[in-house]
C-alpha cells in the first residue's frame, strides 16, 4: 500500500497526512503503539494538566484521540464497504462538551484508544487491495479508505506533538 494521493482527502487534513509518510501505514501504527503509551503515561502524575485555562486537559486530549480513532475507523469501514451514503461531520468541540473524560482515569482513556486502534488494525489488515481505493463522503468532502488509514496515524502523532511541546 502507498501513501494517499492528491484528492484522497481535503486540504484541511494535509497536516495529518504529512505526519504519516510511511507507505506501510499498518506497520507504522504497530510501531507507534509503545511510543504513544509511553507518552501518555508520562502524564500519569498530572492527567488534569492544561497548558492554558481554555485548553483541553491531558485526559481531554486522550479522550479526543480515542473519539477520533473511532470516527475515522468507522468512516474507513463505511467507505471500504462501498456504502454510497454520505457521512455527517464530526464537530470536536461539541463532542468534548458532551464527554465525561475528566471523570475517567487516564489509563482507562488510553485503554479505550488502544482498543479502538486494535479494532482498526484488524479492519485494515483484512481489506482487499481494491478496498483501499474506495471513496466516500464525510463532512461534505471526499476521502479514500487509504487516506483515512494515514489520517488515523497522523492525527495520533499530531496530538502527541502538541502534548510534547505544550504540556511539558
Amino acid at each position: 500500500m502507498t501513501r494517499p494521493r492528491s484528492g484522497d482527502y481535503p486540504p484541511f487534513y494535509a497536516r495529518y497526512a504529512g505526519l504519516a509518510p510511511e507507505d506501510d501505514v499498518v506497520g507504522a501504527m504497530l510501531a507507534q503503539a509503545p511510543l504513544t503509551r509511553a507518552a501518555i503515561l508520562s502524564f500519569a502524575e498530572r492527567p488534569d494538566f492544561r497548558y492554558a485555562p481554555d485548553k483541553w486537559s491531558v485526559k481531554g486530549v486522550m479522550g479526543h484521540m480515542a473519539d477520533t480513532e473511532r470516527v475515522f475507523g468507522f468512516r474507513a469501514l463505511w467507505f471500504a464497504r462501498a456504502d454510497p451514503s454520505p457521512l455527517p461531520g464530526f464537530e470536536q468541540d461539541g463532542w468534548m462538551a458532551a464527554s465525561d473524560f475528566e471523570a475517567q482515569p487516564l489509563e482507562a482513556l488510553l485503554a479505550g484508544f488502544e482498543a479502538a486502534r486494535t479494532s482498526n488494525l484488524h479492519l485494515l489488515r483484512q481489506l482487499a487491495p481494491e478496498a483501499w481505493e474506495r471513496r466516500g463522503q464525510a463532512s461534505g468532502h471526499d476521502f479514500t479508505v487509504r487516506a483515512y488509514a494515514h489520517l488515523l496515524l497522523g492525527h495520533e502523532r499530531a496530538h502527541l506533538q502538541i502534548l510534547a511541546e505544550r504540556y511539558t
